[in-house]
């Protein structure tokens, strides 16, 4: 993943999602981004944006499905009547909206907005993160990891089968985030609670300046439940 400050228009949102996995110090890094004058960046929404994806998903496979070649519409009497109307462009032009009133809820004063989640482990993962995309545009993506035998010792992981699971949750975050380019950065656990200078360079990616003081305050409190 090259790391780039992405350019936004000053009159528009920036867009800003964390991706990750249980147990991972997620929280913490959703902190530390909430501690940036003009960040408003929400936790977890149980993957709820992804019932969004399949809701449009299915709508554009339809609406292709029985659209005419010849462009005309379709009548009265056929049972899909109205699906080849559909408008692409609407339904994420409305999903934005509905997402942005109920799950970002951007206040006074906001210029970029996101949320943290931990179910990043669909099947069609690329689809959706490209829907996000769609969605929010200019959105932008910090993958967090963590050293997998520290996450697996957590409590949340600790009755659950060591079958690979995480090792594959990871891989799957990081392949997709790597076909991202600048929009995607990543930060690992281990290194910035060690050294939290070592997150200079994703401040310099999300074009904020970096006040070390500032991080180590936010990580001297408590970021979990």
């Amino acid at each position: 993943m090259r790391r780039r400050i992405g350019a936004r228009r000053s009159d528009q949102l920036g867009y800003l999602f964390i991706m990750t996995y249980g147990r991972s110090g997620s929280t913490l890094v959703q902190g530390i981004l909430n501690s940036i004058p003009g960040y408003l960046i929400r936790g977890e929404n149980r993957d709820a944006l992804h019932h969004l994806f399949a809701y449009h998903q299915t709508l554009v496979k339809e609406a292709a499905r029985v659209t005419r070649e010849d462009g005309s519409r379709l009548p009265v009497t056929h049972p899909f009547y109205g699906m080849d109307d559909f408008s692409t462009e609407v339904s994420l032009d409305r999903i934005r909206q509905l997402a942005t009133a109920t799950v970002l809820r951007p206040e006074a004063g906001t210029r970029v907005t996101g949320f943290k989640e931990i179910r990043w482990y669909q099947k069609d993962l690329p689809e959706y993160v490209d829907f996000l995309r769609a969605v929010f545009p200019g959105a932008r993506f910090i993958v967090n990891t963590r050293d997998h035998e520290a996450v697996l010792a957590s409590k949340f992981w600790r009755n659950k089968p060591r079958d690979g699971r995480l090792e594959r949750n990871e891989e799957s975050i990081l392949e997709v985030a790597g076909g991202l380019g600048d929009d995607a950065f990543r930060v690992h656990f281990d290194d910035y609670v060690a050294d939290p200078g070592s997150l200079a360079g994703l401040f310099e990616w999300l074009g904020e300046p970096f006040d070390e003081a500032a991080v180590r305050d936010v990580m001297t409190v408590k970021h979990s439940y």
